[in-house]
């Protein structure tokens, strides 16, 4: 049997990059998961194994994603203005915001999706945990990176 500590270990920073990718926030992504791990850790008891444990806990941080924008989306923001030119090359560490920022502005499933790809799981897995079948999570991850490639490539960075 894996211990609490050691799927905490495992999986926390995967779903910090997938909370990431739905936030835009890190101290918003670090909230969700340890949300994410406070469900797991009470709940992992009555886990069946009836999947994958990690594709459990990914449905749980997925869900507590997509109850953060629900409440969200009744606050009101300010946006910001962002000026994309940059005359300096940028860092990675630049790209990689961008590429969240990117990913946050997706659709909801979409950005599950496209998270859980860059977190290298397989499309099977995916699929169940968004519960889409295979062949359409294989098109949306298709059609998810030609948008994010055009938004690099309007941004002047290219892949």
């Amino acid at each position: 049997m894996t211990t609490f500590e050691e799927i905490y270990n495992r999986y926390a920073p995967q779903i910090f990059r997938v909370c990431l990718g739905y936030t835009n926030d890190a101290d918003q992504a670090k909230d969700l998961v340890q949300e994410t791990f406070i469900s797991v850790w009470k709940n992992l008891p009555g886990f069946r194994n009836q999947s994958q444990i990690s594709t459990w806990i990914f449905r749980i941080a997925t869900n507590r994603c997509l109850r953060a924008l629900e409440v969200a989306k009744r606050m009101p923001v300010a946006e910001l203005p962002f000026d994309l030119v940059e005359t300096r090359e940028e860092s990675q560490e630049e790209k990689l915001n961008f590429l969240y920022q990117c990913i946050a502005e997706l659709e909801e499933t979409d950005r599950i999706i496209i998270s859980l790809e860059l977190e290298g799981l397989p499309q099977a897995e995916i699929a169940a945990i968004v519960g889409l079948n295979s062949g359409n999570v294989r098109v949306k991850i298709h059609r998810i990176k030609e948008k994010l490639s055009q938004k690099f490539k309007a941004h002047g960075q290219f892949r």
